[in-house]
C-alpha cells in the first residue's frame, strides 16, 4: 500500500504559488499559478495566463515544485486547505 502523505480528509490539498519577485521578467508577481498535491504527494500545478494557453505540469511531490519553481524562495507555495 502506498505511503499517505496528505492526511486532509478529502485527499486533496489546494495551493497557489505566491511569486514575491519575477527575475525572469516572463510571469509576473503575485499568484502565478494555482496547484493541488493529491494524497499520495503528487501535484498538479496549472499556470495563470492572461493571453496563452495555460500550462499544466505534473510533479512527484510539493518539494520538487518549490525546487524547480522556488526560485530560492522568490516563490512561495502557500496552501489554501
Amino acid at each position: 500500500m502506498a505511503k499517505v502523505i496528505n492526511e486532509n480528509p478529502s485527499g486533496t490539498r489546494r495551493f497557489v504559488l505566491n511569486r514575491l519577485e519575477d527575475e525572469s521578467g516572463i510571469s509576473g508577481t503575485g499568484e502565478v499559478a494555482d496547484g493541488v498535491e493529491f494524497r499520495n504527494g503528487q501535484c498538479v500545478l496549472c499556470w495563470k495566463t492572461e493571453n496563452a494557453p495555460s500550462n499544466i505540469g505534473i510533479y512527484p511531490n510539493i518539494e520538487a515544485v518549490d525546487k524547480i519553481h522556488g526560485h530560492g524562495g522568490k516563490t512561495k507555495v502557500e496552501f489554501l486547505d
